[in-house]
């Protein structure tokens, strides 16, 4: 049921409900926030972002898993979830003067089988943030100053891809079989990421187990990935053929992307215009920037490979690859070696070497991340 602008939805559940995923999609006019749940909730609004630019919303009774956060988008600049006494507390802060325009509640409905909260957060007209602000500096309300405030917690999500497992063995050395391998090194890279405590490390496989190339996917998205790195061992048809190289997607795959745009989602985006037509446009400029950051971390992660172990002389190259599909997470492959060279065999199997090697790679998704917060400024 729809309410009307500012009010309280309250919608009594019958057991506690768990927060299944945060959403958000728009502009820097209008974002919306939608809050997927297995049950319905009552939720309290608690600060709209008009005076402080920092929207709390209470779900009451709702179980939310630990550490969920998210990079913004539109007029969000970064989200983050947490538990309280009360329930799940969403709080995010705005990237400009903007306030909750309208709040409701979703059943299931149209072959979606969970509830879903919808916040739509609006930019204000320059007089309506100019009173609301001198409001706001009153001494009676005694608001804490924006620059005081401690920010949300904006650690990127990293989502490892080892390659293979289970009854997919992948290609086979001298001394083994690729799954191992790729396993072995997701786990270096994961230790090596978590060292700092700047990143949430997900790997799409942790043990020798099978899982399906659109579900590699499918976890990187509902993570809401900030990269994708799929780790692999190259073969080849001859023995001296050695040296790491990466892909990117390319150019005549993009059309195969749609199969990972759900109708929730690009609904979300383009029912805020009533133009159907939008979500195409969404969908093309949001592959467009995705390809752009993928390029360019793999040209990051080259940079950092080179001299560190051997290349292809072609190294940056581009396919198709389903993992790579993905139309909204910059998403690299990276062949490591091959497996049918004994050096690199060797060179991988190694846990010294093997973790120098995902020492570079993580050195690599540093100066990435560092310079996507340089140009985000």
């Amino acid at each position: 049921m729809l309410c009307a602008a500012g009010a309280a939805v309250s919608h009594a559940a019958a057991a506690s409900a768990d927060l299944l995923k945060v959403r958000l999609g728009g502009d820097s006019a209008q974002t919306r926030i939608v809050i997927d749940l297995d049950r319905s909730a009552s939720v309290k609004l608690v600060s709209d972002g008009a005076a402080d630019r920092r929207v709390t919303v209470v779900l009451t009774g709702v179980t939310a898993a630990s550490d969920l956060q998210g990079k913004g988008q539109g007029l969000v600049s970064a989200w983050a979830v947490d538990q309280t006494a009360g329930g799940a507390r969403l709080q995010m802060d705005l990237a400009a003067d903007a306030k909750v325009k309208r709040r409701f509640l979703l059943p299931p409905a149209d072959g979606i089988s969970h509830y879903r909260y919808v916040v739509d957060v609006a930019r204000l007209e320059p007089a309506e943030a100019r009173l609301i602000k001198a409001e706001a500096a009153a001494p009676k309300l005694r608001l804490k100053p924006l620059a005081a405030r401690a920010a949300l917690p904006t650690r990127k999500v990293v989502v490892i891809d080892a390659g293979h497992g289970g009854h997919d063995p992948g290609a086979r050395g001298v001394q083994g079989y690729e799954k191992d391998l790729n396993l072995a090194a997701a786990r270096a890279l994961k230790a090596r990421l978590e060292k700092g405590g700047r990143y949430k490390v997900i790997m799409t496989r942790d043990a020798d187990a099978y899982v399906g190339l659109a579900s590699r996917v499918r976890t990187a998205q509902r993570a809401g990935a900030d990269l994708f790195i799929s780790l692999h061992a190259d073969s080849g048809p001859e023995a001296g053929l050695r040296g790491a190289s990466v892909y990117t997607l390319s150019d005549k795959a993009t059309a195969r992307s749609a199969q990972f745009v759900s109708r929730e989602d690009w609904f979300m985006k383009a029912s805020m215009s009533g133009d159907r037509g939008v979500s195409d446009i969404l969908l093309d400029l949001t592959q467009r920037a995705t390809r752009n950051r993928s390029a360019g971390f793999a040209q990051t992660l080259l940079s950092r490979l080179e001299g560190r172990t051997p290349l292809l002389r072609r190294s940056h190259r581009d396919a198709g690859f389903m993992v790579l599909l993905a139309p909204d997470v910059p998403a690299v492959l990276l062949e490591m070696g091959f497996i049918s060279n004994s050096q690199d065999e060797q060179l991988l199997r190694d846990p010294e070497r093997r973790a120098e090697f995902m020492d570079a790679v993580g050195d690599s998704i540093d100066d990435y991340f560092g310079a996507t917060r340089l140009a985000s400024r």
